[in-house]
């Protein structure tokens, strides 16, 4: 069924590029790209009159596809020809020179996106191609050989990365004496006519470079940092979208979505990186995206895409990396692996995006991120894991409980896996939270025992910390040694929101709300569409010192997201008996009752380490009817 899903087809697939382009937004990036942007419409008018059609043009690339190769190689001459005119009027040094390859090949049809070795090879091509030159493949040269009045130059069998087979390359010589040999040269009456016409050339070549250096310049549409919806961090910062599943099958979305969690998990382990949560970059999962409104409600100057292809037993994965601020392509690649080879592939790339975006790694910094430490070899277990990961999210009792065996079946293939018992003990410390276990107290001996598995395998598992951080605080009421394991959280991964707002709940319910308003903002910087939780713990911060406008604000944001999050109406009733609004204390205490009509108010209160916080709590509530 999955193989009958994939369309596929033969097409000639046009990729071009700008030789360099890196060069020219160096020194002049608004110009550069007011000029692309112009050379782009004039490929895509080229490229619908030859009966092509644009695919993407992200930054200085572009890829058309076309039903006839001979229609894609004419639009590539015609296409340089054009460009080539409008860059004689630029001084050399300005010229956007655009390089093409063309390929006829089978491809993989996702919507309006295409994906497979024939696209792979026409990007190849072009990297052969010279500036203003097009290079074609063997199986494009086979159609066309006699069919234009061109030349080619055969330049031999190349060995491309990620292409198994050697491809044949031809290079086209478009220049008009290239076309054609026997051109009769100018007779004697023509040379003072074309005399006339070069000096008309120069006249308007020199009023069209006047106009363009005088003119004032197009206003750009990329984001500014002021028209950012978050202000940039003081180092890189990126958000990883949700990798497309191109497997065919819709039951291989764990497998994309883990392979992209785990490019996070690996890039938020460098301090000198600011990385989105996966919590709020996956917001974006399936839709049509505009990569520069991500930067913008995100706050992050860079943007990681890519697409996962699994399928009998290899694997495939193509990325990208945006500038999010002008929606410019920084870096692209394409892996095309033994699905054996996963757990290195997701460590180059990983490593690969670091160096895109231009951080320096220590030695030390670098063998971190290659140790493997807490993961595993085992291509079944690991499978398992991401699978029972897919269902941990869904925060139901049916998918915890789904998720548990998954984990269970993983440690079962490889014992000494340790970041599957941090798993696992979360799925018996959401028991405990959410009362979905019929022992709350040997669900929570579960999740202590399996955390500290976790730490003696690798104790440097974040998650596992704050996990005995929960369970110290919640179960034991001990809260210095929560505090030290959530710190301890922290200091493992610094881009780690879960353990910044584990921490950040520890300091309030340890009488340290000050503290905790810090930490708790910091952990919604990194996910900024957090869960409704986190507006109700920093909410209930706000309230503990006394800045209720603000508690309210939060705690009424945190319904928005969730209207029926028990802790925002909890906290939110407190704030509003508070201010003396007991009509709107009233009415959500009635609320809060009606989801929990077995909630003590007393057993609640015994969570907080300060008497006088817990008071006023209880005041407050008892004011509100609770």
């Amino acid at each position: 069924m999955a193989a009958e899903k994939t369309k596929r087809k033969l097409t000639t697939i046009l990729s071009a590029d700008v030789k360099g382009y890196s060069r020219l937004m160096g020194e002049d990036e608004e110009w550069t790209v007011r000029t692309l942007k112009g050379y782009k419409e004039v490929m895509g008018n080229l490229i619908q009159q030859h009966r092509g059609r644009v695919v993407d043009a992200i930054g200085d690339n572009l890829m058309a596809e076309f039903a006839s190769v001979v229609d894609a190689v004419e639009c590539g001459v015609e296409i340089q020809q054009a460009l080539r005119a409008k860059n004689a009027l630029l001084p050399e040094t300005r010229r956007v020179e655009f390089r093409i390859g063309i390929n006829l090949g089978d491809v993989i049809e996702d919507g309006e996106r295409i994906y497979g070795d024939g696209v792979n090879i026409a990007a190849r091509l072009e990297g052969l191609a010279q500036a203003g030159g097009i290079c074609i493949s063997e199986s494009a040269y086979q159609q066309i050989e006699n069919k234009l009045p061109l030349r080619y130059e055969d330049l031999g069998e190349h060995q491309f990365k990620n292409i198994a087979k050697p491809v044949r390359v031809y290079r086209a010589q478009i220049e008009p004496e290239a076309a054609d040999e026997k051109k009769a040269k100018p007779r004697q009456w023509q040379r003072p006519a074309i005399g006339l016409v070069v000096i008309l050339i120069v006249v308007v070549a020199v009023v069209v470079i006047w106009k363009l250096y005088t003119s004032p310049a197009p206003k750009m549409e990329a984001a500014s940092e002021e028209q950012m919806a978050l202000p940039l961090p003081d180092k890189p910062s990126i958000a990883v979208l949700a990798f497309d599943n191109l497997s065919g099958d819709p039951k291989q979305e764990y497998f994309s979505d883990g392979i992209t969690e785990e490019i996070i998990t690996g890039l938020s382990k460098m301090p000198k990186l600011f990385v989105i949560a996966r919590n709020s970059s996956f917001t974006f999962k399936g839709k049509a995206v505009n990569v520069q409104e991500v930067g913008r409600k995100l706050g992050v100057s860079y943007v990681l895409e890519g697409s996962v292809r699994k399928e009998k037993g290899q694997v495939r994965i193509t990325v990208q990396l945006i500038d999010a601020q002008t929606g410019g392509h920084v870096w692209s690649e394409r892996y095309n692996r033994d699905l054996r080879d996963i757990f290195a592939l997701q460590d180059e790339v990983t490593l690969a995006v670091i160096r895109a975006m231009r951080v320096k790694l220590t030695d030390g910094e670098q063998a971190a991120l290659w140790q493997r430490k807490g993961l595993t070899n085992n291509l079944e277990a690991f499978e398992k894991y991401l699978q029972g990961r897919d269902y941990s999210i869904q925060m139901t009792a049916r998918a915890n409980d789904k998720a548990r065996q998954l984990y269970e079946e993983a440690i079962a293939l490889d014992p000494g896996f340790a970041m599957v018992y941090a798993k696992l003990a979360w799925t018996h410390m959401l028991d405990v939270n959410w009362g979905w276990s019929k022992d709350r107290r040997e669900s929570a001996r579960k999740a202590y025992e399996t955390a500290n598995k976790a730490l003696t395998l690798d104790d440097s598992l974040d998650s596992a910390h704050y996990i005995l951080g929960s369970l110290h605080l919640f179960i034991m009421h001990q809260h210095d040694k929560a505090i030290a394991e959530g710190e301890r959280g922290v200091e493992l991964n610094p881009n780690g929101h879960e353990a910044l707002f584990a921490l950040g709940v520890f300091l309030t319910l340890a009488g340290r709300p000050a503290e905790a308003i810090t930490v708790l903002n910091k952990a919604i910087r990194l996910n900024p569409m957090p869960p409704a939780m986190y507006y109700g713990r920093l909410g209930d911060s706000y309230r503990l010192t006394n800045q209720i406008d603000k508690a309210i604000a939060t705690l009424e944001k945190g319904l928005r997201v969730q209207p029926d999050n028990t802790t925002c109406l909890l906290q939110l009733a407190a704030a509003y008996s508070q201010a003396d609004r007991q009509e709107d204390a009233s009415r959500t205490a009635a609320e809060f009752r009606r989801l929990n009509p077995k909630w003590s108010l007393e057993t609640y209160a015994k969570i907080y380490k300060d008497p006088a916080a817990a008071e006023q709590l209880v005041n407050a509530l008892k004011k509100a009817g609770l």
